[in-house]
């Protein structure tokens, strides 16, 4: 096996990461920072900017082949963080007790440079492919903005979203809703002239909060609906003629996003009308599959022989495992499903070093290829 080139300390690319602000944007310059890398490690590198400042990352290394093995993926985004309620810079990738501090330590940075670690690493006669996105945290944005063209189909999909380096099989889908309902303005002091669109929609929300007959995957858990955010009314002596509604549904093999549209239609009733603004499908790869466990047994030994996991959230394997050609999908990373958004994010040093030594037993188990 040849693995001239040079070996990086994903610790410290992680830390690199962290400073480098990519809070809701930004993203072009860790874009920048990761090809660089990759680029140091003999990869050949593509980096797309569709919009100002966002940009997507594609590497790939080893002998041509019309499928690659393994395709490793994570985003380059992170949510927002206000410096007001933390009590370390956000940005300060500091290592303090055992942790890495900042922003993006957990979600997903620590992943992505475990990840970037372990390929420079890897066998040179081994095909390789890296997909680095913009945007996940809104939608898989990035992701969508991929040019098919530029990505070759793979076997297997490891997504470095945080799980504390244990071994998820898939997630549920993501179906965001704008509800939205209209009314008739008139002076506050004589309501009875018009016809209260704030009143209406809060009616229904409550309804669609106060639901409990969501159902239950055997294999994902129940179905979730959050009523994220609500906007109406412009001053106090004015009855508002509309409100909106934003709503986060979380759904599950066997109850998808059109099931869920018509049974938020009929809690709501006629007078709201539904946008879909995020339409994102689950996914579920089979732990009965020969291949599958022994993925599971080179990232965690062990795994294959308890209960496969599936997450709550998204990732971008929602939308790469139509372009890359079905590939089972793996969810892997030592960040802390815990710690991603909140403040005072942090994550395990320890585990840094745990998931860099996986994807490399994984890498290194990848079949060569020869001329």
């Amino acid at each position: 096996m040849d693995t001239a080139g040079p070996t990086i300390d994903a610790l410290d690319l992680a830390r690199r990461l962290v400073r480098t602000d990519t809070r809701a944007g930004g993203e072009r310059a860790a874009a920048d920072l990761v090809a660089g890398v990759l680029d140091g490690a003999g990869f050949d590198v593509r980096v797309d900017e569709p919009e100002a400042g966002r940009a997507n990352v594609v590497a790939r290394r080893g002998p041509a082949a019309p499928r690659v093995p393994v395709t490793l993926t994570g985003h380059l985004d992170t949510v927002p963080a206000d410096p007001s309620g933390w009590s370390f810079d956000p940005l300060c990738g500091e290592v303090r007790d055992g942790r890495l501090l900042g922003r993006g330590s957990s979600d997903m940075k620590a992943g992505v440079a475990c990840q970037i670690a372990a390929a420079a690493d890897a066998g040179r006669d081994r095909p390789l492919q890296l997909v680095f996105t913009f945007g996940e945290e809104t939608g898989c944005d990035g992701a969508a903005r991929l040019d098919p063209a530029s990505l070759v189909p793979t076997d297997l999909l490891v997504v470095a979203e945080p799980t504390a380096n244990r071994t998820v099989l898939g997630h549920k889908g993501t179906l965001w809703l704008r509800a939205t309902a209209h009314g008739v303005s008139a002076h506050g002091s004589r309501p009875e002239l018009g016809r209260n669109a704030l009143a209406a929609l809060a009616a229904a929300a409550t309804r669609v909060h106060g639901h409990r007959g969501w159902p239950v995957s055997p294999t994902h858990g129940p179905v979730t609906v959050n009523v994220g955010t609500f906007h109406a009314g412009v001053q106090p002596n004015l009855v508002p003629d509309r409100a909106e509604m934003r709503l986060d549904v979380r759904t599950v093999p066997g109850f998808g996003s059109d099931a869920a549209v018509a049974a938020i239609a009929e809690l709501c009733g006629p007078e709201v009308g539904l946008e879909r603004l995020v339409d994102l499908p689950g996914v579920a790869t089979d732990p009965a599959s020969p291949d599958v466990a022994r993925v599971l047994e080179l990232l965690a030994p062990g795994a294959s022989a308890r209960e496969p996991e599936y997450a709550t959230y998204f990732t971008d394997a929602s939308v790469l495992t139509g372009m890359l050609g079905g590939p089972d999908v793996v969810v892997y990373g030592p960040g802390d499903p815990e710690q991603a958004h909140v403040t005072d994010e942090s994550c395990s040093v320890h585990r840094i070093g745990e998931a860099a030594a996986a994807f490399r037993r994984l890498l290194d188990a990848s079949p060569p290829v020869t001329a």
